[in-house]
């Protein structure tokens, strides 16, 4: 199966262990991602607040560079990334002579967006066009002694009418299915759709901190091993800030967080340095043990 490939900008900065577990995920799973060298941000959201009609150009330019590949699915491992783009993507092709108006600020560039592009995050094809059936033969470590609580953040569930959830309510669980195929127990936690602080944490970074304290708690009060996640700015912040949210909080907290790649990776039998876990701020040593995968 061969998709086109977004990394999105974290993968390749702040996150690496997202991008080389995603490469070696898919190297088992028979996925051949081509990546689409030269992309732009999606904006993340905060570029749309000041100018929408950039922020839409930026995706659209990244759209056409896709239907230039000759591919019309591009596999996102970023929630932040699938939403901005999916709401660009709305736009574009649902108000008249909208896409008209962008194609020709493409032109410069030599790039006409045709409108057949379908993006899709790394969660959604593992369920929707692999299948769980598929996955389930691949697991050779079957997580068994691990309780996950999935954190879905922001962008992969809302808005709704962009995301395809109205059309796909499971999506809504998507997570959870994946933690189950993998042999792990989902824990339901109330911060699980809620936004983990990090789109505040330049303007008011104790409120920020206090939201990482609060899920990363409410998930370990809840029975967690570890929280899993499809958003590397999730990651970013509930594992980069933990640290800040236990002295908010004063009390340890230790709430490992994966990336959804590791979590699958884990489960394959992948080791600890294929899929990055030594590169965590909070440490992973207890779950790998658990998984029986050594440190």
């Amino acid at each position: 199966m061969k998709y086109t490939f977004y990394p999105g900008c974290v993968s390749r900065g702040g996150a690496p262990e997202l991008y080389t577990s995603t490469m070696a995920v898919a190297e088992k799973l028979g996925l051949e991602l081509e990546e689409i060298v030269g992309a732009a941000c999606t904006g993340a959201g905060v570029l749309q607040e000041k100018g929408i009609k950039l922020g839409d150009t930026l995706n659209a330019r990244t759209f056409a560079m896709a239907e230039r590949m000759g591919h019309t699915t591009i596999v996102n491992i970023c929630s932040t990334g699938q939403g901005v783009m999916a709401q660009a993507n709305y736009r574009l092709l649902n108000t008249p002579g909208y896409l008209e108006e962008i194609n020709e600020i493409l032109k410069e560039e030599g790039l006409e967006y045709q409108g057949r592009v379908v993006i899709k995050h790394l969660a959604w094809v593992l369920v929707e066009e692999i299948g769980l059936d598929a996955l389930r033969p691949l697991i050779v470590r079957p997580l068994t002694e691990l309780h996950i609580a999935p954190f879905y953040g922001c962008y992969i569930l809302r808005p709704s009418w962009a995301l395809g959830i109205d059309e796909n309510p499971g999506r809504e669980q998507y997570l959870e299915q994946i933690i189950e195929a993998c042999g792990g127990e989902p824990v339901n936690f109330p911060g699980r759709t809620k936004c983990c602080g990090f789109p505040i944490l330049m303007i008011n970074e104790r409120n920020s901190v206090a939201m990482v304290g609060n899920h990363t708690l409410s998930a370990k009060d809840h029975g967690a091993d570890a929280m899993v996640t499809p958003c590397p700015l999730c990651h970013l912040n509930l594992d980069g800030y933990q640290p800040k949210a236990s002295s908010q909080k004063g009390t340890k907290i230790n709430m490992p967080i994966l990336h959804l790649p590791q979590l699958v990776g884990m489960a394959m039998g992948l080791s600890d340095r294929e899929l990055g876990m030594h590169r965590h701020v909070v440490s992973t040593k207890d779950v790998m043990a658990k998984a029986s995968v050594r440190a």
